[in-house]
């Protein structure tokens, strides 16, 4: 499970709160707990045209209006507590994350891709910054937020860094369903590229792709993403209870990441994900 798609399946509980905690304020309710498991159909590696199924836990909550989520293998943490009632929300805090992409051949379908061997576990220690409105256009209930999260890998696995920003709409249908959208992009370093999508010539030896080396020669945009998100209530109301969730996604490899063999020759530039699951909040 990599960061691709697990923060893309990751969408079924981090749309939650965005308007559930927005409605809740009102009675007061400084302190929740969303807690969430489905399943999600996602590429094989990133860049790959061959799709697994694998299952998905997340949760996302605030202790005395102090934020926290998680996305996919990563957790965020907003050092600054969230205002009551309509308004900005600023947020500003730790991130980190652990990236498991290509860390064992199982999940891997192409057999060329899997002759490249493993990568190592990578652990990315960073930040973000962001800022939300909450009552932006359907209602007092519904949120606009665009965050940027800086990340840099300190385990060794690619050593380079990570910048994503991503805009996010949620809305409130009525007190028992949702829907959103996010749009974001991934720009790499040049030592994520070398890592993960150039090919060196032993390895080319080994799995029959061509040598490749263009990813690791600069720094840029890797991904756009774009997401759709739903949710319905089963308790009568998202702020408790039992919800069920759903998650439409696409992403497009871009640039000297797309020309990579591993996603030219045995892959596709287009990345496709849909996951289902149930969450329930306390």
């Amino acid at each position: 499970m990599h960061f691709f798609r697990s923060r893309l399946a990751a969408t079924i509980v981090a749309a939650l709160p965005l308007c559930g905690p927005a409605m809740a304020q009102e009675e007061e309710q400084h302190s929740m707990l969303t807690i969430g498991a489905g399943a999600a159909v996602i590429p094989s590696y990133e860049g790959a045209d061959e799709y697994r199924v694998m299952p998905i836990v997340q949760a996302r909550g605030k202790v005395r209006d102090f934020a926290f989520w998680t996305r996919g293998t990563a957790l965020y943490v907003d050092a600054i507590p969230d205002p009551t009632g309509t308004g900005f929300d600023f947020e500003l805090g730790p991130v980190v994350n652990v990236r498991l992409d290509r860390t064992s051949r199982k999940g891997i379908k192409d057999d060329a891709v899997r002759l490249l061997g493993k990568r190592d576990i990578a652990v990315e220690v960073g930040g973000f910054v962001g800022i939300g409105k909450t009552g932006v256009i359907t209602s007092d209930y519904d949120n606009l937020a665009a965050r940027v999260a800086v990340t840099k890998d300190v385990a060794g696995a690619h050593g380079g860094a990570v910048i994503t920003p991503t805009i996010e709409y949620y809305t409130p249908l009525s007190m028992t369903s949702f829907v959103g959208a996010s749009v974001s992009a991934d720009y790499v370093g040049k030592k994520y590229g070398r890592t993960y999508f150039d090919i060196t010539p032993q390895e080319s030896l080994a799995s029959g792709l061509a040598v490749y080396d263009r990813a690791g020669r600069g720094s840029g945009f890797k991904r756009l993403n774009v997401n759709l998100s739903a949710g319905k209530s089963l308790s009568g109301d998202l702020r408790k209870g039992w919800a069920v969730f759903g998650v439409a996604g696409y992403a497009r490899v871009l640039g000297k990441y797309a020309d990579s063999p591993i996603v030219a020759d045995v892959g596709s530039r287009n990345q496709w994900v849909g996951a289902i699951g149930v969450g329930y909040t306390f």
